[in-house]
């Protein structure tokens, strides 16, 4: 009977702990109520502009790469572009290109030998005025195809005094190294030229008058890569009055002098990208005859004059004969 009773309090005991438990949970969750987190926004609305916020990246697969490089098939490679939209790429790169001066001269004149020296009255000089004669075709071919791309183009007196003192302006920028206005009288090619041949010297360049007035020789038009990409180039005979010096760079004269002058006779090609509305006249060479004789190389060092040494007071050695000192007899 005791065993009984003591089961009986025994449940009593439990079925009281657990209602307590029970009461305590309900007390809890009716105060503070606890929310799990879900995957649902809390405002629906805006449910498509959220979704595209996000982008899904194909990351690439290297590996597969890999492989279809190794099996290069043209239809295939074609194939997965098409599927991936991508535009096939080619395999050279072009870039633009802007061809500024021709980098030589077209069929270069070829002066008369003597020219300058022989008088257009002699048997010489009227052989030279029929040979020029014959060439003159050409000429005037190349002129009337720079006046189809410039109507107002006229040699005389126009192109002849814009070229004189482009002439001179080019030789004053570089006797004075102007490198920024040099390069708007002269092309690319005779820039590096001119620059090369006065580095590491002093010029002093004068323009005097001119002997003879200058006249146009010999034109030439051509075209590079397209037809329609033309270059002119007219050959300028230049007959003038110059005084040219030139020191070297410890300032000691190595040619010329600034009070001798001496004539000139040159013949300077001048160039234009005659397509371009802001094409110029510039320099582009000179041509010098295969008949000239060439020119003796300037005296870069100077020959200094050896004279005998006299020997100093210290120096010197003294002469016993002269040094003893002879005492009268006593």
């Amino acid at each position: 009977m005791f065993k009984s009773i003591h089961t009986v309090c025994s449940g009593l005991n439990k079925l009281q702990y657990l209602n307590s438990t029970i009461q305590n949970v309900l007390t809890v969750g009716c105060v503070s109520q606890t929310r799990q987190r879900s995957n649902k926004h809390y405002k629906p609305e805006f449910k498509k502009l959220r979704s595209q916020k996000v982008l899904k990246v194909d990351l690439p697969d290297y590996e597969k790469e890999r492989i279809d490089s190794d099996d290069y098939n043209p239809e295939k490679i074609r194939t997965r572009y098409k599927e991936k939209g991508i535009q096939p790429v080619r395999p050279w790169m072009e870039r633009s290109t802007f061809i500024n001066n021709t980098g030589t001269i077209i069929e270069p004149y070829v002066p008369p030998e003597g020219d300058g020296k022989i008088s257009p009255i002699s048997t010489a000089g009227a052989k030279q005025k029929i040979e020029l004669l014959k060439k003159k075709k050409d000429t005037w071919q190349a002129i009337r195809k720079i006046r189809q791309n410039e109507e107002e183009f006229e040699l005389y007196p126009e192109f002849i005094t814009k070229a004189q003192d482009v002439y001179i302006k080019a030789h004053t920028a570089m006797a004075n190294k102007d490198k920024n206005n040099l390069i708007q009288y002269v092309t690319e090619k005779a820039y590096v030229e001119m620059m090369h041949n006065i580095d590491n010297k002093t010029l002093r360049w004068s323009f005097i008058k001119s002997i003879e007035p200058p006249r146009v020789v010999h034109a030439r038009v051509t075209d590079i890569i397209t037809q329609d990409n033309l270059f002119a180039q007219l050959t300028v005979r230049f007959h003038t009055q110059q005084t040219l010096t030139v020191f070297d760079r410890f300032g000691r004269l190595i040619f010329g002098s600034d009070v001798v002058s001496k004539d000139v006779l040159e013949y300077v090609v001048f160039e234009k990208h005659i397509v371009n509305q802001y094409g110029l006249w510039r320099i582009h060479g000179k041509i010098i005859p295969d008949w000239m004789p060439p020119k003796e190389p300037a005296g870069i060092t100077n020959v200094m004059n050896l004279e005998p040494e006299t020997a100093t007071a210290l120096e010197a050695k003294p002469d016993e004969a002269k040094s003893k000192i002879v005492l009268p007899d006593a």
